[in-house]
């Protein structure tokens, strides 16, 4: 890159999570999340599990987020985080991709991620740019792991 494209403080790249960054099917790693995390709640709330949406959400692997209308995700996600602290769901995101492996691959999620693109964004850091990430995914969720997953800074997020 000559120095005079683009001036050092000008130098940003944004990457999208899902599908560019690292694998997103069968189902996107936050929805896999969600589905545990409410299978987890059900256990000290087990009328959740004849409760809809969490009903349908429990009777798949997780692929029924994707059919949620916007009144149902909101109940799934509330339940998920309503009265959780940041810093107590963050650490929860990272226990759980600590353990949860992707249902096809049978591998931790943060194993998956592509190669091509940790190449490019070391590259584009060894020459001045600042990464970072946006995604329709929960900001708080990446923050979880992606200083350590892809080296971009929990504010980078």
């Amino acid at each position: 890159l000559a120095a005079d494209v683009v001036a050092v403080p000008d130098r940003v790249a944004t990457f999208d999570m899902d599908g560019t960054l690292w694998a997103e099917m069968p189902i996107y790693t936050q929805n896999a999340f969600l589905r545990d995390r409410i299978e987890a709640l059900a256990v000290d709330r087990p009328e959740l599990r004849a409760t809809e949406p969490f009903a349908s959400v429990l009777a798949t692997d997780g692929d029924a987020l994707l059919s949620l209308d916007e009144a149902d995700w909101e109940a799934v996600t509330a339940a998920t985080q309503v009265g959780v602290t940041i810093e107590d769901y963050v650490s929860t995101a990272a226990e759980w991709l600590a353990t949860a492996k992707h249902p096809r691959f049978d591998r931790p999620y943060t194993d998956l991620v592509y190669q091509p693109m940790l190449e490019l964004m070391a590259h584009l850091r060894a020459n001045g740019f600042r990464t970072f990430i946006v995604s329709g995914s929960g900001q708080e969720f990446m923050r979880a792991f992606a200083d350590a997953t892809f080296g971009v800074a929990p504010e980078q997020v």
